[in-house]
């Protein structure tokens, strides 16, 4: 049985990721330069006192008075008031100490959380998926792996496909679920399901009393589709240019329920996913030609090495080729009239 679910269990993102500043580590920068030295002034500026500091340092004492000097040397100012092995900070030296202190702080931060993320039963997955896969897909997803993983945390990134392909290269995500399945020499991909597509149409739309229709059969109508970089946007465009038409695009959108709610407005007709509930206001038909599905499948980087909590996720959703997206999409059939 799976443990209370935590605060910090599960996070979810959406939309552009925000990089920090970077550090200048270049050879001549402060940072290349000082890194080094910094515990040990830290050391000496907490202890005001070499020799104390050089013993819970580990370091030689002559070794330790030499770095001070040769930090000072650089910086080109008196960090330290020497009296024998008895320092007092300096004014600049306190300043310096308050930075330096902070700074090594953020490291020992640093290294608690990649440590705490790597661990085999609550390290941290970064997972991405497909708006389209957010209402029930996932959730579904999340919850049979925790049965058996109760601890592990999830850091969750709703996007379109080449977002999470790039945010994957720049290490953001650790995998993702997309569709289509990308190719790319630096990914491996593996195809898990197939899901329909639908017509939506309007309640009130001319075929919303048939079961199932030929595509072409909306070539006139206006269409509503996501924005263009996204796959359903792609394969709704090859889907009308294999049943003999353009799509003639009215209204463009981020959202698949917001293009729902465009077509019970009479505003056009989409290909979308099954709905996870019904939509008041339109009907889903099935299509009959060309065959209407998308193939999702999950990727991650080649060659990059996986903690224990990803493998194990990677492995469960490997488990779940085929039961990913739901029904199977029904044989083609001839249209009904």
């Amino acid at each position: 049985m799976s443990s209370p679910r935590n605060e910090n269990d599960f996070s979810v993102t959406a939309g552009a990721s925000v990089t920090s500043p970077r550090a200048d580590i270049s050879p001549g920068s402060w940072a290349a330069l000082l890194a080094p030295r910094l515990a040990h002034f830290a050391g000496v500026a907490r202890h005001e006192h070499i020799t104390q500091a050089a013993r819970d340092l580990s370091v030689p004492q002559p070794t330790l008075s030499r770095a001070m000097a040769r930090l000072e040397a650089d910086l080109g100012m008196a960090l330290l008031a020497r009296r024998g092995r008895t320092v007092a900070l300096t004014p600049a030296g306190r300043a310096f100490a308050r930075s330096v202190e902070r700074a090594l702080g953020e490291v020992e931060r640093a290294v608690d959380a990649v440590r705490s993320d790597a661990d085999p039963a609550a390290g941290k997955v970064a997972f991405g998926f497909l708006h389209t896969m957010g209402p029930e897909t996932v959730p579904a997803l999340l919850r049979e792996f925790r049965e058996d993983h109760p601890r592990v945390r999830f850091a969750l990134v709703q996007s379109y496909g080449e977002d999470m392909i790039e945010r994957m290269r720049a290490g953001e995500l650790d995998l993702c679920l997309t569709s289509p399945v990308p190719e790319a020499p630096d990914l491996v991909t593996r195809r898990l399901d197939e899901q329909r597509l639908l017509l939506v149409v309007p309640a009130d739309h001319r075929l919303a009393a048939r079961r199932r229709v030929r595509l072409a059969e909306a070539a006139e109508e206006p269409f509503v589709t996501l924005e263009p970089g996204y796959g359903l946007r792609r394969l709704t465009e090859a889907l009308c240019e294999q049943a003999g038409f353009r799509p003639r695009v009215a209204f463009e959108g981020e959202e698949p329920e917001t293009l729902r709610g465009l077509v019970a407005a009479g505003l056009g007709v989409a290909l979308l996913p099954p709905p996870t509930v019904a939509r008041p206001g339109v009907r889903e038909l099935a299509v009959s030609a060309p065959r209407a599905v998308r193939e999702i499948g999950v990727a991650w980087m080649a060659g990059r090495p996986d903690t224990r909590p990803v493998a194990d996720f990677k492995r469960f959703l490997l488990g779940r080729r085929g039961r990913l997206a739901g029904p199977p999409p029904a044989a083609d059939q001839g249209a009904e009239h």
